[in-house]
């Protein structure tokens, strides 16, 4: 599958990806990222400028408008993008929203270096046919040294528990075991596997050092159907963000979650 599928899946299934969003573990992923996210923005006078890669709906993008900062958003789905539009205009935050359609592939050329405060590259890596080219041109985007690039990603342990707790299935458990692509059941494609090695070496060869990693949907996709996600979202919620924070369960969480900033340059001795 090349990225052009890709492509066409998010074109075609706009709607789909906007509907999945409303259910409680869409939110429960928008939720916690943007808590994570909160945790480590500049805290710079006035308002940041950020870029949302592959935007999709806007969804974060428009809870960042509404903070007071500016976002430029880029997708390389129109439907995608009409869709963000609409939550922008609907959350009255449309002179804080540029909408930009382009893929992300071609950062490089869209946007210059030193562009960016705040940068979120989330549930993008999976699909793109070269990640670390993407991670390079985001790192070059950054401002300065308070800057900082949040990177969600499908994490393989959690896809390994998913195909044993969740689906029952053997094979695919011992499969994803060592697998890099996992199928992807909103579209039918496939996407991207990531282990905490394999994205901290991508970030590492970006010139970006991390400063927080955390764990998004470490229990929720595996509770009994006894505990109602809806009554007890605000619960889950808050167990979510005190296991996220924890190595040892962070580590087998549905998502991964990095945080890092420009590495400094390495000054060599006279």
């Amino acid at each position: 599958m090349t990225a052009n599928d890709d492509l066409e899946r998010f074109r075609t299934g706009a709607a789909k990806y906007a509907a999945y969003l409303e259910t409680p573990d869409g939110q429960l992923r928008l939720d916690l990222a943007f808590a994570n996210l909160q945790d480590f923005l500049p805290q710079a006078p006035g308002s940041l400028r950020v870029l949302d890669l592959g935007c999709g709906t806007g969804a974060i993008a428009t809870r960042l408008a509404r903070l007071g900062h500016h976002v430029t958003l880029l997708d390389a789905s129109l439907p995608m993008l009409d869709l963000a539009k609409r939550a922008a205009r609907d959350a009255g935050v449309t002179e804080k929203i540029v909408l930009k359609h382009g893929d992300a592939a071609q950062f490089s050329n869209l946007f210059q270096d030193a562009s960016f405060d705040v940068i979120l590259c989330h549930n993008i890596l999976e699909y793109v046919d070269d990640p670390c080219a993407v991670l390079r041109s985001a790192a070059r985007a950054l401002r300065g040294p308070s800057s900082v690039i949040s990177v969600l990603v499908r994490n393989q342990a959690g896809e390994v528990l998913k195909a044993a707790i969740k689906d029952g299935d053997l094979a695919a458990t011992e499969q994803y075991l060592t697998a890099e692509w996992a199928h992807e059941s909103l579209y039918g494609g496939r996407v991207r596997l990531f282990t905490a090695e394999s994205l901290q070496a991508m970030l590492r060869e970006s010139s970006l050092a991390v400063t927080a990693d955390r764990g998004v949907r470490v229990i929720s996709d595996y509770l009994p159907p006894r505990v109602p996600r809806n009554h007890e979202y605000g619960r889950i919620v808050e167990l979510e963000r005190k296991l996220g924070r924890r190595p040892e369960f962070a580590a087998v969480a549905r998502y991964t979650h990095y945080l890092a900033y420009r590495a400094a340059p390495v000054v060599k001795d006279a």
